[in-house]
């Protein structure tokens, strides 16, 4: 194995070849991801959508996605995240383009769909590299790294985005975003090296056959359904409900809106390099990750409890405990062998994609299920809604307490 591997280090060369341009492609699919929460209304009046429309067109994204990481897996692990992510990333520049042109609901969906599609392996694309170029023992670590420009995405997609969409409209937002996938995946393609791949010349058939033994195994499950259900939920929210929760139950402006989201993801950024680092600096990688989660469920109990005075507060606890979710990719990818990484965090990833989509979609059909007065939905509304997300956070939370740290 190369001495890279091997040692603890950190190669600026390869933070430059190998991180930014991954890291990058990271960070634009965090934007396109939260990108609808504050023109959601924006595209809601130009096309006549309701809650439960809008929050299916959102989650069209979270639904390719989810459908596309079983493939990504198989694909990341036999051609190498160098060659998969450039392709994909066209897909994103198109599905751009698409969504910015669009004249008719379907034409929404489609580009929708295809930005699903073409940032579907950016993270795990990533942490393949990741595993390939760097000493596993960092890999919790360059998680939380890319976790925290992930963040940075977020944030773009609040403020930024507003002030864009205020001055040439929410369709020119897109434009740009396209452009930008077509730019990335030119970086990826071009600057990022080669490497020969663990488990090269397996056949397809052996490859899927593996995903069985990941699924059967209930370390898998005790470690990804927190994941799952847990940060499935909060990107859910933040890339949708949330926004409108704040100006339906806390009375904030737009602007206010698009401030407290900002410093949630500034708060989900900080979190992610507090987190992977201590995490290995420790080599308590399972007790980081769980502190996370509980800070996670008891903010998000808040929230649906209705807190107002302090939402912004408790909204960046949320978002600072939500950025655990880069522990458990570091926590599997070491308790299976290397040449099954691409595999493992999609596997998981599938389920938490399908998480987000049924919490984004679901929380606006339960809305519709209160009178809107002025266009917006009660208190109570979201209580409800909110309060079975949370349900199901606290029970998986309760499965994952008792864990003891895996045994290196």
């Amino acid at each position: 194995m190369n001495s890279v591997q091997d040692s603890a280090a950190l190669p600026v060369k390869l933070i430059a070849i190998v991180f930014v341009p991954f890291a990058s492609g990271f960070f634009l699919s965090i934007l396109l991801r939260y990108v609808n929460a504050v023109i959601a209304r924006d595209i809601a009046a130009d096309f006549s959508l309701s809650p439960s429309d809008l929050g299916l067109l959102t989650s069209v994204y979270f639904l390719v996605f989810a459908a596309f990481q079983i493939p990504l897996g198989v694909l990341l692990d036999r051609f190498g995240p160098r060659r998969v992510l450039a392709t994909l990333l066209l897909f994103a520049a198109a599905g751009g383009l698409a969504f910015g042109l669009a004249r008719d609901v379907t034409e929404l969906a489609l580009g929708r769909a295809l930005l699903g599609l073409g940032v579907s392996g950016c993270l795990m694309g990533s942490i393949k590299a990741f595993t390939l170029w760097f000493p596993l023992a960092r890999l919790a670590t360059l998680n939380g790294w890319i976790l925290a420009i992930g963040a940075l995405g977020a944030m773009a997609a609040t403020a930024p985005v507003e002030a864009i969409a205020g001055a040439s409209g929410w369709r020119m937002v897109f434009y740009v975003l396209a452009a930008c996938a077509a730019a990335i995946a030119a970086l990826i393609y071009f600057v990022v090296p080669e490497r020969a791949l663990p488990g090269a010349g397996e056949t397809w058939s052996r490859q899927f056959s593996e995903i069985g033994g990941i699924l059967r195994s209930v370390f898998f499950w005790r470690v990804a359904l927190a994941l799952i259900v847990v940060h499935g939920a909060y990107q859910a929210l933040q890339g949708l409900w949330l926004a409108p929760w704040l100006i339906d139950v806390g009375g904030l402006a737009r602007p206010q809106v698009a401030n407290t989201l900002l410093a949630s993801s500034i708060a989900y950024g900080v979190g992610s390099v507090i987190f992977g680092t201590l995490a290995d600096r420790m080599a308590r990688r399972l007790l980081a990750f769980k502190v996370g989660m509980a800070l996670a469920v008891l903010a998000f109990f808040a929230i649906a409890a209705g807190v107002r005075e302090w939402a912004p507060v408790v909204l960046m606890v949320y978002g600072f405990g939500a950025c655990a979710a880069a522990l458990p990719y570091a926590i599997l990818t070491q308790h299976f062998p290397r040449e099954l990484t691409g595999r493992v965090i999609t596997a998981s990833n599938i389920f938490m994609f399908l998480a987000s989509f049924g919490v984004q979609w679901g929380v606006g059909a339960l809305l519709r299920l209160w009178p809107a007065v002025d266009g917006r939905y009660p208190a109570e509304g979201y209580a409800v809604a909110f309060g079975i997300v949370g349900v199901m956070q606290l029970a998986v939370l309760l499965w994952l307490l008792p864990m003891k740290e895996p045994q290196r």
